[in-house]
Parts: C-alpha cells; structure tokens; sequence
C-alpha cells in the first residue's frame, strides 16, 4: 500500500484499487480477449467490476510501482503489438489515476482466444 502524507492528512492507495484500474485497463486494450487466472487454474475468463483483478499482480511502494499481467489474445492480431499497446494502456491509466510512477508493466500471453469462441482453458494452451 502506498500513502503520501500531506499537511491535510494522509492518502493511502491499495494494492487492490491498482489492480482494479491495471485490470480495467488492460480488458479496454484492442486485441486483449480477456484476463488469465493462469493456466493452473484452469480457466481463463473474461473479467469485468469486482473481479478486475484477476490476471493482475502488482507491487506497489510509496512512489512507483510494478505490474504483471496474464492475459488471452484474439487470434489473428499481432501479439507484439497488443503487449505494447497493453502496457501503454495500462501504465496510462494508473499513473494518471494514482500519481505513482509505473516502473514496469510485464506482460505473459498465456492463450489464444478465436472467433466466435469464449476463452477457456483447453481452447487457449499454446503448446
């Protein structure tokens, strides 16, 4: 948890409420078919309000702060590209909306996602 103290009092950020805005931000990103729970979970799912976080690991100090994202693509997209355009997106979101410094934003690709197909786990293993 991060926390600035000011002559006003003390503003404290969460964890939690960085991943919600990493998350939020990463499912708005073009070519990003959802949030991955990782494979040993067995499920990838699209994630939307309360559970935004799933995918989402970050490490946050009292000025910068580092995230991890695991997510499924469509296909058909360049994968290069959506991580750029993810980790623009993201570090974006949570500067402007936090004031920390993003150091890193790490991206796994943990899946393919295909037209006309939900994302789930068998479907999504790249062997």
């Amino acid at each position: 948890m991060t926390e600035e103290v000011l002559q006003e009092g003390l503003i404290r950020i969460s964890d939690d409420v960085v991943a919600t805005i990493a998350g939020l931000a990463a499912l708005e990103t073009p070519g990003v078919a959802a949030m991955s729970g990782g494979i040993s979970e067995g499920l990838a799912k699209r994630l939307s309000g309360r559970n935004a976080q799933k995918g989402v690991s970050v490490e946050v100090g009292q000025l910068e702060a580092a995230i991890d994202l695991r997510i499924v693509v469509h296909y058909g997209i360049p994968i290069h590209e959506v991580g750029r355009r993810l980790q623009d997106n993201v570090r974006e979101a949570v500067e402007n909306m936090t004031g920390l410094r993003v150091v890193e934003v790490n991206v796994k690709i943990e899946g393919v996602a295909f037209k006309d197909e939900e994302p789930d786990a068998d479907s999504q293993r790249v062997k």
